[in-house]
C-alpha cells in the first residue's frame, strides 16, 4: 500500500478507467464490506479492472470488482465476485441515477483506499472514449515527449 499525498493508502487504483473513460466527476463512496474482505484489501488483493457500479432500487451497488479470498478465513471466507453495497447520500444517488439515465454516463470504479481505518471507493461517472479518440490522445503524448526531448538536447 502507498500514501498518497492527502494522507490515504490506496490499495488498488484502475489505470484502465482513466484510459477507456473521460472522467466527468468524481465521489467518495464508504463501502460495506465483511471482516474477510478487509483484511484482503489491507493485503491488497483486489482487482478493479472489470467493476462497474450500478443504481438498483435507490441504492449505490460495485458490482465485478475481484476481492480475493482470505487464506486464513474460518468457513472459507466470502464470495470472491459479489455485489457490494456503496454508501452514499441519498440525494447523492438520486444525482448519480438521474445523470447516469439522461447523459448515459458509466460509474466506473477509479481507487480502494484506506482513510482514518476505513475502506473507501472513489468512484466516478464517466463518459466512453472511441478508439480514434484514443489513438488521437496517444498521438499527442507522443508529440510531447519528442518535443521535450528537444529541448533537453539544445541545452
Amino acid at each position: 500500500m502507498a500514501k498518497d499525498t492527502s494522507g490515504r493508502k490506496v490499495v488498488v487504483s484502475n489505470r484502465k478507467a482513466r484510459h477507456d473513460y473521460e472522467i466527468v466527476s468524481t465521489y467518495e463512496c464508504g463501502i460495506a464490506l465483511v471482516g474477510s474482505e478487509v483484511k484482503s484489501l489491507r493485503a491488497g488483493q483486489v482487482q478493479l479492472k472489470d467493476g462497474y457500479g450500478d443504481v438498483r432500487d435507490g441504492e449505490l451497488w460495485l458490482n465485478n470488482a475481484h476481492i480475493a479470498p482470505y487464506g486464513f478465513a474460518r468457513g472459507g471466507g466470502h464470495d470472491p465476485d459479489r455485489p457490494r453495497k456503496l454508501l452514499l447520500h441519498r440525494r447523492e444517488i438520486d444525482s448519480i441515477a438521474g445523470r447516469i439515465a439522461q447523459d448515459g454516463l458509466t460509474l466506473v470504479p477509479l481507487s480502494i483506499y484506506f482513510t482514518h481505518g476505513l475502506a473507501k471507493v472513489e468512484m466516478a461517472l464517466a463518459k466512453g472514449i472511441r478508439r480514434y479518440d484514443k489513438r488521437q490522445k496517444l498521438k499527442e503524448r507522443e508529440q510531447k515527449r519528442e518535443m521535450d526531448r528537444a529541448r533537453r538536447r539544445e541545452y
